[in-house]
């Protein structure tokens, strides 16, 4: 299959990106950018439109169970919704302000604003498509209905009425539009009804707005007399409250009505000052998001144009930023549907099993006498997390011989264990620092409060460096042994958050090696306190060390091909975007070195140019699992590095991150073997061509291997 081509794109100039102001004061990479031409990137959010567009894919599949269809259409709109909130308000404010900055790849901000309005346009328009023509009508042929009111048999509206009244109608807060009543705020991501009523004494026309809420079920369960399996259909919330605007316009003649979406520029930045609390400032600005300028508004394609005008009118909002939708909006609400118990209509349960060096579930062994015979890499989802990672912090507090716990935390569940284990630690007199990211955006407000759980349990919590996200994810625990001192260690590509540990794909490594020790005590040492520390024994970290340190590498590889021996470059990551290591791999690939890239969302590198990148090769795989973790192999070295840093500026440049040195042979062929599934030919995925353009692969009626089930299947064995 060949997802259909993405809208039609602008010309772009070639003019490459200088440096982010971050990086102004660092130690510079080495370029080299005589003989690249200047038209060497595709733009960043153009290839994340096109990331989307094969999640949607994916919700096309008919191949894939139902209901995981309904969840990839979920969030294919939950990314779209932070794609606005993030990636399309940071260029409006560009274009607004006259920043003329434009990308590596040539744009202005306004130019990538034109190209992103058309491209979701069409994309927002295949995934109602999906939903209404192909989603839809097969949940229903299994007895999963999403109906409409007038669906109703006259029984049904009665109880439904009934509900409204005791549950609904309580929560509502119509609001009036008029001299004395001004136009309402409307939250971001809050779906509303915009209501037209005419007075039946004056005849004059009056619009309302009524929010829908958001702390009711969206989906109404309506039990079905002699419904298949015994399962309810659903009812619209806004559905049942549209059916009843004339309780809440009581004497009012309702003319019309239109359900309507705001979505509101999230993307701030916390004014970072040595001399105030961090965590104030943060909570003032998380105050301020919810007040953000509109960025977009959906609407249902039965709005009147003269509804659609005073929308426009009264949100400020260019009609550019507006998607008109058939059917429903807000499709991140199908995880209530998914919930649905059909697991004939899911994908099969899979249970991760315990690494083999921790023994059994029932019969665990010790890790700190595990890792003393040696070192032990972890791969989630496929090895449970709960059962490595979460069982090394939770034995440490428990351990009396454990003297200090150090851990970085970046996003983890409100109720997740590894929280609970520091606490008990803390109490049980432990020295615990726990290094809190309270800037994970969207987690802001979660991070803040489990921070305080942690503080009022005597956890030393620390907010970071100022300027600086730490987006590591490493734990460092010592331990009394005898008359020694002995330190253990994780570094992972994911955060320690047990809920996705079962979603995200990642790797970690858990070792006793001296040197890595040393290493993680001198970053705590850094992240903690005043020192500096700029060169590692077995770690790179960003912000001074790992682009320099991927570049240096790559650049080696080219002198092994020049020297004729075997050379090469294999890279798994989030997203390639950087234009400095961009530029390396171009220089390795004319210089003959083969270079293998697996990207799950952006990539700005063109592949197979003829005379720049015709030794590059990139794919995405996309699947049940999230694809997250960071990997790299350099061949000629035989150096293997895994850590939590994607090829982007934010990370290598604003972020406090670490990739670590696999030297173990055994671990290293694990790695090894995760890259060549990946890149098996047979492997089902999709190919980044010169053009920009993706392309399923195999070929259609080709016999294809699924990588995530491979992986399954060698676990379960």
């Amino acid at each position: 299959m060949v997802l259909p081509p993405p809208s039609p794109r602008a010309e772009r100039p070639g003019s490459a990106q200088s440096a982010p102001p971050a990086a102004a004061a660092l130690p510079a990479a080495r370029t080299h950018t005589d003989g690249l031409p200047a038209d060497r990137y595709l733009n960043r959010e153009l290839s994340w439109i096109d990331f989307n567009a094969r999640v949607l894919a994916l919700a096309e599949d008919t191949s894939i169970p139902l209901l995981e269809r309904a969840k990839f259409l979920s969030i294919f709109a939950s990314n779209l919704d932070e794609f606005y909130m993030v990636r399309v308000a940071g260029l409006k404010r560009r274009a607004e302000t006259g920043l003329s900055v434009r990308s590596a790849d040539g744009l202005s901000p306004r130019a990538q604003l034109a190209l992103i309005a058309s491209s979701t346009q069409e994309l927002a328009g295949r995934q109602a498509q999906v939903f209404l023509d192909s989603v839809l009508p097969a949940l229903k042929a299994e007895g999963i209905s999403i109906i409409r009111w007038s669906e109703l048999t006259e029984d049904e509206r009665v109880r439904m009425t009934r509900y409204f009244a005791e549950q609904v109608f309580p929560v509502l807060t119509p609001l009036a539009v008029d001299p004395a009543h001004p136009f309402p705020y409307i939250s971001g991501l809050s779906l509303n009804l915009a209501v037209t009523v005419k007075d039946r004494d004056s005849a004059g026309e009056h619009f309302a707005r009524v929010k829908v809420p958001d702390n009711v079920e969206r989906y109404v369960r309506v039990d079905r007399a002699g419904s298949s399996h015994g399962l309810p259909a659903f009812l619209p919330l806004e559905e049942l409250i549209a059916a009843h605007l004339d309780v809440l316009f009581p004497g009012m003649e309702i003319v019309e009505h239109h359900a309507f979406r705001v979505t509101r520029n999230a993307d701030f930045e916390v004014e970072e000052d040595r001399d105030e609390d961090l965590l104030k400032a943060l909570e003032r600005e998380l105050a301020r998001r919810r007040f953000g300028s509109p960025v977009r508004l959906e609407v249902s394609d039965d709005m009147t144009e003269h509804m659609l005008e005073l929308l426009l009118r009264e949100l400020d909002v260019d009609p550019a930023d507006v998607v008109q939708l058939p059917g429903l909006l807000d499709l991140s609400s199908l995880w209530q549907v998914h919930a649905v118990d059909r697991p004939d209509l899911k994908d099969a349960p899979f249970v991760p099993a315990t690494h083999p060096a921790f023994g059994e579930r029932e019969t665990p062994k010790s890790v700190f006498s595990t890792l003393r015979d040696g070192d032990v890499l972890v791969h989630h989802p496929y090895e449970s997390f709960s059962t490595s990672v979460q069982r090394f912090i939770e034995q440490a507090a428990a351990d009396t011989q454990v003297l200090a716990i150090k851990q970085t935390l970046y996003r983890t569940s409100g109720d997740s264990p590894i929280v609970d284990a520091l606490v008990a630690a803390a109490e049980a007199g432990k020295q615990v620092v726990a290094l809190v990211e309270i800037k994970a955006r969207f987690d802001e407000q979660a991070n803040i409060k489990w921070a305080r759980k942690l503080e009022q349990a005597g956890v030393h919590v620390v907010y970071g460096l100022v300027g600086l996200k730490t987006h590591c994810k490493t734990a460092l625990v010592v331990r009394r042994e005898g008359s020694a001192i002995r330190r253990y260690c994780h570094i992972g590509t994911g955060n320690y958050n047990p809920k996705t540990a079962r979603l995200y794909e990642d790797v970690g490594l858990l070792t006793c090696s001296p040197e890595i020790g040393a290493d993680l005590t001198d970053l705590f040492n850094t992240l903690t306190g005043y020192s500096r520390k700029a060169q590692y024994r077995n770690l790179l970290v960003a912000p001074l060390g790992v682009r320099k340190g991927i570049i240096e590498r790559i650049e080696r590889e080219i002198e092994h091909h020049e020297a004729g021996r075997p050379s090469g470059v294999r890279l798994k990551a989030n997203a390639l975007v950087d234009e400095q290591v961009i530029d390396a791999l171009y220089r390795a690939s004319k210089a003959g070195v083969p270079v293998d890239i697996v990207v799950r969302g952006i990539c700005a590198l063109k592949p197979g140019v003829p005379g720049l990148s015709d030794n590059i090769r990139v794919r995405s795989i996309l699947g049940r699992f999230l694809e997250h973790s960071r990997l790299l192999h350099f061949r000629g070295s035989d150096e293997y590095w895994i850590g939590s840093a994607d090829m982007m500026h934010r990370n290598l440049d604003r972020r406090v991150e670490v990739m670590a040195q696999v030297k173990d042979p055994r671990l290293s062929a694990q790695l090894d073997g995760i890259f060549e599934s990946a890149l098996d030919p047979a492997t089902r995925c999709w190919i980044l061509e010169a053009d920009g353009t993706w392309t399923a692969s195999p070929a259609p009626g080709t016999a294809a291997r699924d990588h995530q089930v491979e992986l399954m299947r060698s676990r379960a064995s």
